[in-house]
C-alpha cells in the first residue's frame, strides 16, 4: 500500500472549510475535524498535473466544455459501471447541490411535494424548502442494525396528490447503504405508477468497499419511459469537491430542456478552466488511485469499528457498504442532541456532524468522516474513550 494515504497534509490556512471553519462551527479551532465530507488525502497525481499544466497558460478566460470532457464521463461509466451513456444525455452542472435545487424547480410547482428519505444529506431538505416546495419524508428504517427503505410508506407518499419528485441518495449519505437491485427496481416501479420524477444522486457511486456489494446505477435498471435524472461527479471519487463541477445524465429531451431553462435563468452555465482540467483528468487517469484509496478506507473502517466494539460499547456503528462516512448511534449515552455535540467538541475534542442535521431520524447520532490518515482516527478514538471514562 502506497504511503500517500498515511502521510499528513497540512490543510490549515488554505481556506479549508473542514479545518479553517472549526472555530466558527465548533467554537474552538483545535478539534480533530472529522466532519465535512472531503478527505485529507492528496488528489491523484494526474489531477494535480492537469491543473498545473492549465495554470501554465496565463489566460484564464471564459471557457467551453470540450467534447473530451463529455467523453471522459462516458468512458468512465462504461468501464467502471457497465453503463452506456449517450452523448446527448449529458449536461454539465455547477455541482450536485445546485442540481437538487434545479430538479425541484423544474419538476415540481410552488408548494408541491418532493420526497426524501431521512436521515439524509442536509441539502436535500434545503433544496426543497428554499425553492418553495414541500418536504415529504419517507424515513429509512433500521432492521437488525441495517438500514432499509420502507417501500409501503414510499408508495403512500408517492400516491399523494401533491407528490412530484423523489430525491434518491445512492449510495446513501449518511448511513452508507449501497441499495440492492431489488430495492432500486421497487423504486422505479413506484415512481412509474405515480408519475414521479426521480433524481438519483450517485456522487458516491465509486466509493464502495471491496468486501461489500457493488453499486447499481439506477438508470441501468430503467427503460426510456422512466422519468429519471442521474447526477454524478468525480469530486468525491478523487477528493476534489472544491473544483465544483458535476454532470447530469438525462435521457428525456424535454427534461433536459426544463433543467437547462432553470440553469439559464440563474446564469449558472459558466465553467471554470481548472474544474474542466481536474474533472477530465480524474475520470481518465484516477482509477488506480481510487482502487488503492478504497483498500485504505476499508482498513480505516475496520479499525474504527473494532475499536468501538472493544472500547466504546455505548456507541453502536452501522457498517457502511459505501462512502467514507460512519453513522454512529450514540443514543445509549442518554444525551440530547445539543449535549451530544457539546460532549464530542468540549470533552473529546472531536468535530463531527450532528445526526439531527440529517433530519429527525438522525437524533442521537453523529456522522464521522474516516477519510484521513489512520493515526488521526486512532487519536480521535482514544480521546473519545478518555472523555467517556471521565
Amino acid at each position: 500500500m502506497p504511503k500517500t494515504f498515511d502521510q499528513p497534509v497540512q490543510r490549515e490556512n488554505t481556506c479549508s472549510v473542514k479545518f479553517d471553519a472549526r472555530n466558527a462551527v465548533f467554537g474552538r479551532d483545535d478539534v480533530i475535524p472529522l466532519w465535512v465530507a472531503d478527505m485529507d488525502f492528496p488528489a491523484p497525481e494526474a489531477v494535480t498535473k492537469a491543473l498545473e499544466e492549465r495554470a501554465r497558460h496565463p489566460v484564464y478566460g471564459y471557457t467551453l466544455f470540450p467534447e473530451s470532457l463529455y467523453q471522459s464521463v462516458i468512458d468512465w461509466f462504461e468501464h467502471r459501471h457497465g453503463w452506456a451513456i449517450e452523448r446527448d444525455w449529458l449536461m454539465m452542472a455547477p455541482g450536485v447541490v445546485p442540481s437538487l435545487h434545479a430538479a425541484a424547480l423544474a419538476f415540481a410547482g410552488d408548494g408541491e411535494g418532493v420526497i426524501i428519505q431521512p436521515p439524509v444529506y442536509p441539502p436535500f431538505f434545503s433544496a426543497i424548502r428554499k425553492t418553495g416546495r414541500a418536504v415529504i419524508e419517507n424515513p429509512l428504517e433500521q432492521v437488525d442494525g441495517r438500514y432499509q427503505m420502507n417501500l409501503d410508506h414510499l408508495e403512500a407518499c408517492a400516491a399523494r396528490d401533491d407528490a412530484r419528485v423523489l430525491l434518491l441518495c445512492s449510495p446513501h449519505n449518511p448511513v452508507g447503504r449501497v441499495w440492492s437491485e431489488s430495492e432500486l427496481r421497487a423504486i422505479l416501479a413506484i415512481a412509474r405508477r405515480h408519475n414521479l420524477v426521480v433524481l438519483s444522486d450517485e456522487i458516491h457511486c465509486d466509493l464502495t468497499y471491496p468486501d461489500k456489494p457493488s453499486h447499481h446505477v439506477l438508470a441501468k435498471l430503467a427503460d426510456e419511459e422512466h422519468a429519471l435524472i442521474t447526477t454524478v461527479a468525480p469530486s468525491k471519487s478523487f477528493n476534489m469537491p472544491g473544483l465544483g463541477l458535476s454532470a447530469l445524465v438525462v435521457r428525456n429531451a424535454e427534461h433536459r430542456k426544463l433543467l437547462k431553462d432553470v440553469f439559464d435563468a440563474m446564469h449558472m452555465n459558466q465553467c471554470n478552466p481548472f474544474s474542466i482540467a481536474g474533472f477530465e483528468a480524474g475520470y481518465r487517469h484516477g482509477g488506480p488511485w481510487l482502487e488503492e484509496l478504497m483498500i485504505y478506507l476499508q482498513g480505516n473502517r475496520d479499525r474504527v469499528m473494532d475499536y468501538i466494539r472493544q472500547h466504546l460499547p455505548a456507541i453502536r456503528v452501522t457498517e457502511p457498504e459505501g462512502t467514507y462516512l460512519l453513522w454512529l448511534d450514540c443514543r445509549a449515552l442518554g444525551m440530547r442532541d445539543a449535549e451530544l455535540k457539546r460532549f464530542f467538541v468540549q470533552e473529546a475534542g472531536i468535530g463531527m456532524n450532528p445526526g439531527i442535521t440529517f433530519g429527525e431520524p438522525g437524533s442521537g447520532f453523529m456522522r464521522m468522516n474516516i477519510g484521513c490518515p489512520r493515526r488521526v482516527l486512532e487519536t480521535a478514538l482514544e480521546q473519545i474513550r478518555q472523555a467517556l471514562n471521565h
